[in-house]
């Protein structure tokens, strides 16, 4: 991905010969070292969880979260630069109010994740602007069922049954693909998701790290809520003894 000396990189709105904007490939370079972030899409709901970091020993736990509510039914986790993670969010808040006061309804996750893939992408175009530098989950549980998303630095979005990003993306995705997400429950799914989290931190134990969860469905009445803290607790619990099975 070297463009050291071709002058390609200086701006978002410049292609390399070959079709590439390395502006947004740095992009997803951001993203790719900060802390893993999985959405789950089961029978009954969505699952997220995040990796969130711990850099320092005297921040508050709980504070900077990586997990955001955008609107009753809908739940976003982000991997990356946590401020533009929070203006995407707030963006995306936006977005669901304005579509909830033209239409007096709630709105669909597909319409709310082209609205925002398009903000994404406006930032690829201008020279005076730089691409975000996080990718996000967005999950929902609106009137087609549950549905997750990811949008990408660039503005493209995905469908996704289950789906990871950050650091541990890849063993993340190999772990998600061994499950059979569309019989599992949230319950079920916040247990698998503890496990896969704790499995890929496993990489960077000299860092210390919070586990975000958060669930939309029939648990919840199809509410964005974060996972109960006593589930939550269980749940790292047989995390941290299916990890000391594994080794």
């Amino acid at each position: 991905m070297t463009s050291i000396g071709t002058g390609y990189d200086l701006s978002a709105s410049t292609y390399s010969p070959d079709g590439r904007i390395f502006q947004v490939e740095y992009a997803n370079k951001a993203v790719e070292n900060s802390g893993t972030a999985i959405g789950l899409r089961v029978k009954d709901g969505v699952v997220l969880a995040v990796e969130k970091l711990v850099h320092s020993k005297l921040l508050v736990p709980g504070a900077n979260r990586r997990i955001q509510t955008i609107d009753k039914h809908v739940g976003l986790a982000s991997s990356g630069l946590l401020a533009d993670g929070r203006h995407v969010a707030n963006r995306a808040r936006d977005e669901a109010a304005n579509y909830g006061d033209l239409y007096h309804t709630p709105i669909p996750l597909k319409h709310l994740v082209e609205r925002v893939g398009m903000y994404f992408q406006a930032y690829t175009l201008y020279s005076s602007v730089r691409p975000f530098g996080c990718s996000t989950i967005v999950g929902a549980v609106d009137k087609t069922g549950p549905a997750l998303y990811v949008v990408e630095p660039s503005g493209v979005a995905y469908g996704y049954h289950g789906a990871a990003i950050g650091k541990g993306r890849a063993l993340a995705k190999t772990e998600l693909e061994k499950l059979n997400l569309l019989e599992l429950s949230t319950r079920e799914a916040v247990f698998e998701a503890a496990r896969i989290i704790y499995l890929v931190h496993d990489d960077t134990k000299e860092k210390e790290f919070e586990l975000e969860m958060s669930w939309i469905g029939d648990e919840t009445n199809g509410l964005h809520l974060p996972v109960p803290k006593g589930l939550l607790d269980e749940a790292s619990r047989k995390a941290k003894a299916a990890l000391e099975n594994f080794e």
